[in-house]
Formats: structure tokens, sequence, C-alpha cells
């Protein structure tokens, strides 16, 4: 089989080979037919998060090199271990050998506190398919037990594996959005529309959604956005931004969801909250920012952050997809062997939806 492994931080992916993994206890063993290309892998591949004023989160602690990276992940099961069922004769644990499965790769530790509340993406000690473990960039991905497999129910592997972060992370966030109906009653103001702005456009749609002002610096971005149906795309440099924001969601701005996460774009989220309004934190962008503390209390304003999803979420992202229709997001198919020049031009910011890699 072939890989793409991080070696060094900051180095480009370097193609390895190797035996096609066989299973043990509970594996099951996935060939790899779509493999989505996610903003965090940079962050992987840089060694640290930046945490503003000159401070950096290192991974290197949690991520032990060499590495196969990706971790949205689309494939059929060719194997699984003596712990995971028979590979013929009746299905264990829901899964048997031919299944077309998307791959949560969200895996924890099982045993924790957030494990047990069914929050395995929050596990202190996760073994993350692609961050902890090796992931999709690969003709093979070895999972660790059953339970992570989500069938896909006929859905096309390609459209369907940026749910697994992508759909996945948007839907969690417009979740935490959604108290009182407030997604169905106004607007949402999105910042940023990268390859989590047009999804969460989708998203918002198959939540029933009275739509999205987007807020994005780039034209092009900006154009993606209209044509995945948002109500307005604005630019938050040009003259006037915040005023434009407002009349674009017809009152007083109650849902902010903020896809980049720097310092200037979280102020800008915070900023333009009215009364009881919310702002949720997904991107990783870095950097730090300064609030006014009484305005905390003023306008009844809520921050939160929101990382990834659930399993179970998946499942219901998954159950609603089914039901409503697969996100239409714009998709650049690659070969697997591009994934350096994919991993470039997504730091260069020139993609646009996302990028998915086939073998």
């Amino acid at each position: 089989m072939r890989c793409y492994q991080l070696v060094e931080f900051g180095a480009p992916l370097s193609e390895a080979t190797g035996f096609r993994p066989v299973p043990t206890g509970s594996e099951v063993i996935v060939h790899v037919l779509a493999s989505g290309v996610c903003h965090s892998d940079l962050h992987i591949s840089e060694g640290h998060h930046d945490l503003g004023g000159g401070r950096k989160a290192s991974v290197a602690g949690r991520i032990h090199l060499p590495l196969t990276l990706g971790h949205e992940i689309a494939g059929v099961v060719v194997a699984l271990g003596p712990e995971a069922g028979p590979e013929r004769g009746p299905r264990a644990n829901g899964v048997a050998v031919g299944d077309a499965v998307l791959v949560c790769s969200w895996i924890g530790c099982g045993e924790c506190e957030a494990c047990l509340e069914g929050d395995e993406h929050l596990c202190r000690a996760p073994r993350f398919l692609g961050v902890n473990r090796d992931g999709g960039y690969a003709d093979f991905v070895t999972v660790p037990h059953p339970r992570a497999l989500v069938p896909l129910h006929g859905l096309d592997p390609r459209k369907a594996a940026p749910l697994v972060c992508s759909g996945l992370t948007t839907y969690s966030a417009l979740r935490k959005l959604d108290a009182n109906s407030r997604l169905q009653r106004k607007p949402v103001v999105i910042i940023g529309a990268g390859g989590l702005g047009l999804m969460s456009i989708e998203v918002l749609k198959l939540l029933g959604g009275a739509g999205a002002v987007v807020v994005e610096i780039d034209p092009r971005k900006r154009d993606a956005a209209m044509a995945q149906g948002a109500i307005a795309a604005i630019d938050p440099r040009a003259p006037g931004a915040a005023k434009a924001i407002r009349a674009a969601v017809g009152s007083e701005v109650s849902g902010v969801l903020d896809l980049v996460g720097s310092g200037e774009t979280a102020k800008l989220g915070f900023d333009l909250l009215g009364p009881g309004g919310k702002l949720v934190i997904v991107g990783l962008f870095g950097g730090e920012t300064t609030l006014s503390v009484p305005l905390f209390p003023m306008k009844s304003a809520k921050i939160e952050g929101s990382y990834i999803g659930s399993p179970a979420e998946l499942r219901a992202l998954i159950d609603l997809v089914r039901a409503k229709g697969m996100p239409d997001i714009p998709i650049d198919i690659r070969e697997l062997s591009e994934v350096n020049q994919a991993l470039a031009d997504l730091q260069a910011g020139t993609v646009i939806g996302r990028v998915i890699l086939v073998p």
C-alpha cells in the first residue's frame, strides 16, 4: 500500500510504501475511496497552533512522527479482526466485509468521562485517525473498532467524505446556535467562506435555517458563497461593513459563526451581536483579541467554542443528509499523489470548497 506521511514538522509529506495492514483484535481495515483535505492538516504539519501574543501551542507532545494525515475518510471494509467479527457470515457490530462506510475519525479512549458521555471528540487521550493514528492519505486505513464506522447507505463516497469533519463541525456548531429555534427565525452571520463556510450554508439549509449572511475578505469566495445561496456576502474591510451586515440580517444579529478564529474575526463577531446574541468560534487561525467586559452583561451575550462534533452528531447528520439530500459544495477531485500540491493550494487560500484525494 501507499501512504503519504508527515516525517518532519514544516516539511512536505513523504510517500511511503508497505504491506497492506492485517487487523488484530477489534480492528477493521478500510480500503480508502476518498479522503478530504482539511485546514487542520496544515496546523498539524506546521506543528503548532498560534495562541497569540507570541505564544504557540506545540502539537509535538501528542503527535508522533511519522504520521499519515487525513481524517475525512470514506471507503469499503475489506477485513475484520477476530474481535470485530468474522470476515464471512453474520454481521458483527453491524459491519461486514464489502460495506461502504464513512470512518468517524474522532475515536476516544472509551473510558474517560468525555467518552462515557458520548463526547469522544473531547477525549484527553484520543486515538483520532490522521491526528494521533495513521489516517486516510493512504490506500488502506486501520480503524480501531467497528463503532467508528457509519454506513454510507448509497451516498457517493467522494461527496460524503467531507461530512466526517467539515460537515460534522458545522452541524455541531450550528446546533449550538439553535436555542429557541434561533436558526429558523433569522439569518446567521457566517465569518469565512472556505470549505467550512460553504458547507455551513448547506448544512443550514438542511436544518431549515432562515439563511446566511457571509463575511469574507476574498472576492472569489464571496462569489462562491453567493452561488451557494447566501443572502449576502460582505467584505469586512469595506467601509460600513458592520452596518451592511446588520442590514442584510434585517434586524439585530443574534447568531454569529466564526469559522476563521482569528483575533480580528472574534472581535468582529462579538461586536456584531445584538441583545442576547451568541458567538460560536470554530476556526483555529490563531491570535488573540480584546473585548469590552461590560458589554457581556449589557448585551447578555454568549461566546462558545465548538470543536468538531460527537459520533452521535455525525450519525444524526448522515440521517439528515439521507432524508434531505447531500450538501452540494464544490468538490475538487485529485489523485492521492497530488496531496502536497493540495495542501499548498489550501495554504495559499486558492481552494474553493473541498479537495478530495482518491487512490
